[in-house]
């Protein structure tokens, strides 16, 4: 049982206009359907990438959230400020911190204390 439906459509990809033989027919042929594939499957794992992304920033900022010390590179990347910043409000005394080898590390409770003043 064959139709004779002849629908004029214009191709989802190429823009160009072509004779459906069924109603459902997106693409005027088989190199435009693929084409159109894979610019879905490529958007698909752009998304796929940029909320990956998206999480990946998300979860150190908790981290940093949880801790009760913090380093002075955590404190620069939760609070958006230079590390001169923050190096000058502890040799200022306004931010209580303890030296550790090399390492600066700052009390949490401090840094709330700052805005709370």
């Amino acid at each position: 049982m064959s139709s004779e439906i002849r629908v004029q459509r214009i191709c989802e990809h190429c823009a160009e206009t072509f004779e459906a033989k069924t109603t459902v027919t997106r693409f005027c042929s088989d190199y435009c359907a693929k084409r159109a594939y894979k610019l879905r499957k490529r958007k698909e794992r752009i998304e796929a990438s940029e909320q990956e992304t998206r999480q990946s920033v998300r979860r150190p900022m908790a981290e940093i959230q949880s801790k009760d010390y913090l380093s002075v590179e955590d404190v620069c990347d939760l609070f958006g400020v230079s590390r001169s910043t923050v190096w000058r409000l502890c040799k200022a005394g306004r931010v209580k911190s303890a030296k550790i080898g090399r390492k600066r590390f700052i009390l949490r409770a401090s840094i709330d204390l700052l805005f709370k003043n």
